[in-house]
């Protein structure tokens, strides 16, 4: 697989990396077999796609469990990338950027994971009660004490749309300013799709500029650029889906046009390339510091997902993608 670096560090990962949040959270979490997932993270592993993405909150705490039984056998063919900052409770998600908790969290996940160093560490959330600087301080305190190779800043969420009457992802940029003068950032991680383009606006250059690796997350689309999800179909409760403004039953309906035309740009490849490989090839076209997070726990997916990598997409391809309607359906 194809390697592309993140920051300044000059880490190398495979383009394509694995979201590994669905085998134990978010997404109809009863249906998850633990031995299934372990082989997908071993097929991952096998066809170049490093970087393990996960966070201590997912479980909570059972997705750095289930890595650390691959780990414990293939640390040295994994980029392990996990997160801190968000505790979850009964009725709340909270953040907590207190330096103290950042330094217990770190131990806790290393334990979990079953290594002695992280290779990106990534503050989830920022806490607005703590100063970020205070934070990133005790983040980067764990570079110099041998247990985290860099920095990463999680902005999943951190749209900054209408509801803070400003463009995508400026107030998300203004903490990175902030952040960089305490100690570099390596990666930002953000959500980036064919459906999702905001990051383009602003994060992803601002990252493209300083040599700071792009973490697509949801490429994707919460699974429904892969076009095998239909209209009408039901999430269970705890699936994020369930509540996802674009899994309305009208919503999915409208978007199927956005399908339609991935599906029409991988015909023109050849029998095999699937709509998920088109929407993945499309994030990796937007620049050599992108790296593609797709989530899954089946080996089938991780397989599909790992041959986006090699797939190269014309400009007439490009522009087709261009000239697709805009997602229904939001958050704002």
């Amino acid at each position: 697989m194809e390697r592309r670096t993140i920051g300044a560090a000059a880490l190398e990962v495979g383009a394509v990396g694995l979201g590994c949040m669905p085998m134990s959270w978010a997404y109809s979490a009863s249906r998850q077999r633990g031995e299934e997932s372990v082989r997908a993270v071993h097929r991952a592993l096998d066809l170049g796609a490093s970087l393990l993405d996960t966070a201590d909150m997912y479980g909570p705490f059972t997705n750095e469990l289930l890595l650390g039984r691959v780990l414990r056998e293939r640390r040295r063919d994994a980029f392990v990338s996990t997160k801190a900052g968000l505790l979850v409770g009964e009725q709340h998600i909270v953040a907590n950027g207190r330096p103290s908790y950042v330094r217990r969290a770190c131990d806790a996940s290393l334990r979990r994971l079953q290594t002695d160093v992280i290779d990106l560490y990534q503050l989830h959330r920022a806490d607005p009660e703590v100063p970020v600087e205070e934070t990133w301080g005790a983040m980067a305190e764990l570079v110099r004490a041998g247990k985290v190779r860099a920095l990463g800043w999680c902005a999943i969420g951190a749209r900054g749309g209408r509801r803070s009457g400003g463009r995508p992802h400026e107030a998300t940029v203004r903490q990175l300013q902030r952040v960089q003068q305490v100690f570099p950032v390596s990666a930002v991680q953000a959500e980036l799709s064919v459906w999702s383009p905001e990051a383009l606006g602003t994060l992803l250059p601002w990252c493209g500029e300083r040599g700071i690796g792009f973490l697509a997350a949801m490429p994707l689309g919460n699974g429904f650029l892969t076009g095998t999800l239909k209209p009408g179909q039901g999430f269970e409760p705890e699936d994020l889906r369930a509540r996802h403004p674009r899994f309305t039953a009208e919503m999915m309906a409208e978007n199927q046009p956005i399908v339609a035309g991935l599906r029409r740009i991988a015909a023109r490849h050849g029998a095999g390339v699937t709509p998920a490989q088109v929407a993945l090839a499309w994030v990796l076209a937007q620049g050599p510091h992108v790296v593609a997070l797709p989530g899954a726990k089946r080996e089938r997916w991780v397989a599909e997902n790992a041959v986006a990598a090699g797939l190269r997409l014309s400009r007439e391809d490009l522009a087709e993608v261009a000239r697709l309607p805009g997602a229904r359906g939001s958050w704002d």
